[in-house]
C-alpha cells in the first residue's frame, strides 16, 4: 500500500462529512487534502484509543517528532511520506502541525474549561490550526482567507460538541463551559448521567446560536477572489450546519444519541454546495 492510499483509506474509514467535500478537488489538491485529513486521525486516535495517557503522552512526542522530521526530509509514516510533497506548493507551516498536537496534548491535561475563552484556546488547536491548513491547500491568495478558514474551523468545533455532549461525557470529558453550565443551572451530574431538560435545551440553544454566528462571521470574511477555491470548506458548512439544524429541530437530544446525516445527503449537499459555486 502507498502512502497516498494508506490516508485514502484512514480518510474513507472514518466516515468524517470531510470526505465528501474532498471529492470535488483537483487530484493534487485531493492527495494534500486527504494526507493533512489523515494526520488529524492519527493524532487524534493517539488520545482516544490509548487509555495509558503516559503512553499516549509517548505517542504524541513520537508524533512531533515525525512532523520534524518530514520538514527536514526524512519522514517514515505514510502520513507524514505523502504529506511532505505538499509543503512547500501550499505553504504548510510546521507550527500550525504541531498546534494540532498541542490540542491532542490538552485533551490529556483537561477534561473541563472553566469558560469559553479556554474553550476557544482549544478549539483553535483541534480546530482552527486544521482551518489554515485546509485553507492553504484549496488555495487562498488573500490573507483575509486564512481568517474565515480560522473562524470557520471554530464554528465546526463548536458543532461537534454540541452533537457529542453525551458521548464524551461518557467518556469522562465535559467540553461546555463550566461558567455557562452554571449560568443554565445545569450540573455535570446532569451531562454525566444523561439527564434531559428544559435547563440544558436553553443551555444548548445558547450553544447552537454562538455557533450559528461562527458560521456567519466566517461567511462574511471570505473574500470574493477565493471563493471558489475554498468550495470544499462551504461544502463542509453546509454539511455541518445542516447538521446543527437537526439537532436543534430534536430539542437536543444529544445526551443519549448521536445524531448524524446519511452519507447520501452529505453527498447531496456537498454537490449542491459546489454547483453553486
Amino acid at each position: 500500500m502507498s502512502p497516498d492510499e494508506y490516508c485514502q483509506q484512514k480518510t474513507a474509514q472514518s466516515g468524517s462529512s470531510f470526505y465528501y467535500s474532498f471529492l470535488f478537488l483537483p487530484p493534487e489538491r485531493r492527495r494534500a487534502i486527504t494526507a493533512l485529513y489523515a494526520f488529524c486521525r492519527e493524532v487524534d486516535d493517539t488520545v482516544d484509543e490509548t487509555t495509558d495517557q503516559s503512553v499516549a503522552r509517548i505517542k504524541l512526542a513520537w508524533w512531533r517528532n515525525e512532523v520534524a522530521l518530514m520538514y527536514s526530509g526524512t519522514p517514515t509514516h505514510p502520513v507524514m511520506l505523502a504529506l511532505q510533497p505538499h509543503v512547500k506548493p501550499y505553504d504548510l507551516k510546521q507550527e500550525h502541525l504541531q498546534a494540532i498536537i498541542d490540542g491532542m496534548e490538552m485533551d490529556l491535561d483537561q477534561s473541563r474549561y472553566l469558560d469559553y475563552p479556554n474553550l476557544k484556546k482549544y478549539c483553535w488547536h483541534v480546530a482552527g490550526a486544521v482551518g489554515i491548513l485546509s485553507a492553504s491547500i484549496f488555495g487562498v491568495t488573500n490573507p483575509q482567507t486564512l481568517k474565515y478558514a480560522e473562524t470557520l474551523g471554530l464554528a465546526f468545533q463548536l458543532t461537534n460538541i454540541i452533537r457529542d455532549v453525551g458521548e464524551d461525557a461518557r467518556k469522562g470529558r465535559i467540553y461546555l463551559p463550566i461558567s455557562e453550565l452554571q449560568q443554565f443551572n445545569v450540573t455535570a451530574a446532569d451531562l454525566l448521567n444523561a439527564r434531559h431538560s428544559d435547563k440544558f435545551e436553553a443551555l444548548m440553544r445558547f450553544q447552537a446560536e454562538r455557533a450559528q454566528g461562527l458560521y456567519d462571521e466566517a461567511f462574511a470574511l471570505l473574500p470574493p477572489e477565493d471563493r471558489r477555491a475554498q468550495r470544499p470548506g462551504l461544502m463542509m458548512a453546509a454539511i455541518y450546519r445542516t447538521l446543527l439544524d437537526e439537532i436543534q429541530r430534536d430539542g437536543f437530544h444529544v445526551l443519549n444519541q448521536k445524531i448524524s446525516l446519511t452519507p447520501l445527503r452529505k453527498l447531496w449537499l456537498a454537490w449542491k454546495t459546489y454547483v453553486r459555486g
